[in-house]
């Protein structure tokens, strides 16, 4: 048997990415794939894909509907991710601004994220076992540990209004270096550059008196239970432990010359103890969010990425040993929705183009090996692959999932265990 016969006869057909289409009838082998795994993360190759977006809404209703799924958990940022829950659990509030604002990484601003919370809001007054939202990313687009800090804020005004008061006297003012203008799609970069051309003075003591926040929190969550109940408390600590998680991320940037040893991905330690947290509330979740970061695999892409680093798969992998699957998706081809410098344009602001890619061509990639299918819509339970023969020996032979142009290197038998295929992709609405 040929690869390409093995292929066809084992990857599962996909009638529609349509999530309105709750005809479930080709997704049925995610059950078994599934099985009783606490946790499905759902990757995508690259951002802003409509159709990526529309396999995670399918996905999710699948896994929601059929086996019992309490939580959608998004590559978004955890302290803002509890407005946008509340929202979907029947709560007041603008959509729109709760897209823009409580969802980060501008990942809230298209239809399809708008459509899957209007679902989980619209599933949530019908069902009596509820579906929850929430982010586990570092805090304000990784660019400031502001927004976490406003939460515990808000939560101390209660519990211990005296500390809040401090707080905002000696801790608050320490963010007044960002930029104000955050309009532009890359507002980060130059948030960045601020927080780089901080005297280093600066930048400890905003590291020291976040850190004695998350200590005194954690401290004293006995009495702020008492005060203001054992949720928001933990709420509280857990935005705090985020806060101290998103300064350590970004300090990392500050280092310069002085670090001489190897890196640590701070973030994705952070969206895996954030994980961890949720897990001790839900039964069994779903996350959407890039490949690299779902994968089982250091994250590795030269000459990008030239020293491997640890993601929140490989955290996860060692915290909840088999209670995890992960689905990649991988392309055939399609457009990129990306944007680009302008010269003399504000800092931060910059031009949106769309760019062709594909058909892909590269050999060494599991997304050219499933394009062989010639299938435009499949799902492969990599662990049905088999290890010898003539299969065995191509899929030995791969060295990893194409993120845009780029070949992250990973063996995918091992970073994933499943994948969907999509032949033509196009940009988010």
């Amino acid at each position: 048997m040929t690869v390409t016969d093995w292929l066809q006869a084992n990857m599962h057909r996909l009638r529609t990415l349509d999530p309105a289409d709750e005809d479930f009838g080709d997704l049925e082998p995610l059950r078994e794939i599934v099985g009783d795994a606490r946790v499905v993360s759902i990757g995508e190759s690259t951002h802003r894909i409509h159709e990526f977006y529309d396999v995670r809404h399918r996905l999710t209703r699948f896994l929601v509907r059929e086996l019992g799924f309490t939580a959608l958990v998004m590559e978004s940022g955890f302290a803002e991710g509890f407005a946008v829950d509340a929202w979907v659990q029947g709560g007041p509030g603008d959509l729109t601004d709760l897209l823009f604002n409580g969802i980060t990484y501008h990942m809230g601003k298209c239809e399809e994220v708008r459509d899957q919370l209007s679902w989980m809001r619209e599933y949530n007054t019908t069902h009596g076992r509820k579906v929850r939202f929430y982010g586990m990313d570092v805090a304000d687009y990784g660019a400031s540990a502001r927004p976490a800090v406003e939460v515990v804020l808000a939560f101390l005004d209660d519990a211990d209004p005296d500390y809040a008061k401090a707080l905002r006297e000696h801790l608050l003012p320490l963010f007044d270096y960002l930029p104000a203008d955050r309009t532009g799609l890359a507002w980060q970069a130059p948030t960045l550059q601020a927080y780089m051309a901080l005297p280093a003075a600066a930048r400890y003591e905003l590291t020291a008196r976040i850190n004695q926040m998350a200590e005194w929190v954690a401290a004293k969550r006995v009495v702020y239970a008492e005060r203001a109940g054992a949720a928001a408390t933990d709420i509280a600590c857990r935005c705090a432990a985020t806060a101290r998680h998103t300064d350590a991320f970004l300090a990392g940037f500050a280092l310069g010359e002085e670090r001489t040893y190897g890196g640590g991905n701070v973030r994705d330690l952070a969206m895996a103890e954030n994980v961890e947290w949720i897990l001790e509330r839900e039964d069994r979740i779903v996350i959407g969010a890039a490949n690299g970061h779902v994968q089982r695999w250091p994250f590795h892409v030269p000459p990008i990425i030239n020293e491997g680093l640890t993601m929140l798969g490989e955290h996860l992998a060692h915290s909840i040993d088999g209670a995890m699957v992960v689905i990649a998706t991988t392309i055939g081809g399609g457009t990129m929705w990306l944007h680009r410098p302008v010269p003399d344009a504000p800092p931060g602001h910059t031009e949106v183009f769309t760019e062709e890619l594909g058909p892909v061509d590269e050999p060494r990639s599991l997304d050219t090996l499933l394009a062989g299918a010639g299938l435009p819509l499949g799902m492969l339970d990599l662990r049905s692959v088999p290890k010898d023969g003539p299969v065995g020996e191509r899929f030995g032979a791969l060295e990893g999932v194409l993120h845009g142009p780029h070949l992250v290197l990973l063996d995918p038998r091992v970073a994933f265990d499943a994948a969907v295929y999509i032949d033509r992709v196009t940009p988010w609405h």
